[in-house]
């Protein structure tokens, strides 16, 4: 899985795996073979199977090496930490992963997700007058700036951290912290964790003598357990751990869909011309791009806890199975023409045909969020930027090369003197 032309072009080389076998041996680096599940409805089958589970512990009458906690020691996470990273809701299965989601899914509900929007679009237009004055030492007429950078990044950053109650001057730092837990190996990533954690304990520490109307001070109110039954108690682990991990998915994702999905319109003018005609047409453009070209490639690992018959093949109790969401989202068995992109596919924006926010009990929590972001962010970046252009060829853009992910490393454009 870390095969350079697979980096180069996922969506291809996976496609021709698909096409090949509905089940195939992969490696990560570090790593035992899993299997990967390439086709669309297998794929949905093993998110939505209790035969499949994310937590290894749950496989009865095994004992099984957790890979999450492999790939988080190869990737420089101190073992003393690793309870922070891997003690969360993504990782638990049943009742333990229902309780713990429950305590924060009123936060990303869809209505109060619409009760943030007035705020992100305020957000976004300030970060958008400031994307502007990046490049006032330029050219008038033409003006280049790394939209990651200036926008992409800081949109969600400030979001997340809004939602969760991180103050605004800790807000820069907790950016550079997520960038680096993402992007870096090695003893950095020990020594950011550390700090990542302390951080949490002092913001835990102020909200408990200073609550406020926030996400930290809701758990920190469960962990009081204030009519709660004593196995609903959070305790300081549980909300380190939600904290991480909601930055993680709120955060990194988000900003990539964005970063991806403008790449996208700006190589595909008849697109970016519908668009730019209808803006009504948004929503189903933000699913088509989370569906060609989505920033998570790769789902979560599961384990069988028995043996599962999977397009004539066997997958073994305890053997561990990779979703593979891009295959999923371009098999021409349920999406015409999948290397079209094509952001009419999704009718209204109202169903949701890809798999890129998982399926089934493991759904993202985020995703109306991220949706809600990421549609505010184009429909403003049209308006503010009406000749908006890429900077460079789209073969010339350079991705990250990490299996598993769709990750430019910049995005840089032309903007325009007549932006507002």
């Amino acid at each position: 899985m870390s095969d350079q032309e697979l980096l180069r072009d996922p969506f291809t080389g996976y496609s021709r795996i698909r096409e090949q076998t509905r089940l195939i041996r992969g490696v990560l680096p570090g790593l035992d073979p899993q299997w990967m599940v390439t086709r669309y409805d297998d794929v949905k089958m093993v998110l939505n199977d209790t035969r499949f589970v994310s937590n290894p512990a749950n496989v009865p009458g095994m004992r099984l090496r957790n890979l999450s906690e492999q790939m988080a020691l190869a990737r420089g996470y101190p073992a003393e930490y690793l309870k922070y990273r891997l003690d969360n809701v993504a990782e638990f299965d049943g009742a333990a992963h229902v309780r713990l989601r429950t305590l924060v899914s009123r936060a990303f509900s869809v209505r109060e997700v619409a009760r943030m929007r007035p705020r992100i679009e305020d957000i976004t237009e300030r970060l958008l007058h400031r994307l502007a004055e990046a490049v006032n030492g330029g050219a008038r007429d033409k003006r280049t700036v790394d939209l990651l950078s200036h926008f992409a990044y800081p949109l969600p950053n400030i979001v997340i951290c809004e939602l969760i109650g991180i103050p605004n001057e800790d807000r820069p730092q907790w950016q550079q912290w997520m960038r680096t837990l993402w992007s870096v190996t090695g003893p950095q990533v020990g020594t950011t964790m550390q700090d990542v954690v302390a951080g949490i304990r002092r913001l835990i520490e102020r909200r408990r003598a200073e609550p406020a109307d926030d996400l930290i001070t809701r758990l920190i109110q469960a962990q009081g357990g204030v009519g709660l039954e004593e196995g609903d108690r959070l305790n300081d682990t549980e909300i380190i751990s939600m904290i991480l991990i909601l930055n993680f998915a709120g955060y990194e994702t988000t900003t990539h869909l964005i970063g991806n999905g403008t790449a996208a319109l700006l190589a595909h003018p008849d697109q970016l011309a519908l668009l730019r005609r209808d803006p009504s047409l948004t929503p189903g453009a933000v699913h088509e791009m989370l569906r060609w070209c989505g920033p998570t490639q790769v789902g979560h690992l599961r384990y069988a806890t028995e043996d599962v018959e999977i397009g004539g093949m066997t997958v073994r109790k305890s053997e561990g199975v990779l979703p593979i969401l891009v295959s999923a989202n371009f098999d021409p068995r349920v999406f015409e023409a999948p290397e079209r992109f094509d952001i009419t596919r999704e009718v209204g924006g109202r169903r949701e045909t890809h798999v890129t926010f998982s399926y089934g009990p493991h759904y993202c929590l985020g995703a109306a969020l991220a949706r809600q972001e990421a549609e505010v962010a184009f429909e403003a970046l049209l308006r503010h930027f009406p000749h908006l252009a890429l900077a460079v060829e789209p073969a010339d853009l350079e991705y990250e090369p990490v299996p598993r992910h769709w990750r430019l490393k910049a995005l840089p454009l032309i903007l325009d003197s007549t932006a507002n």
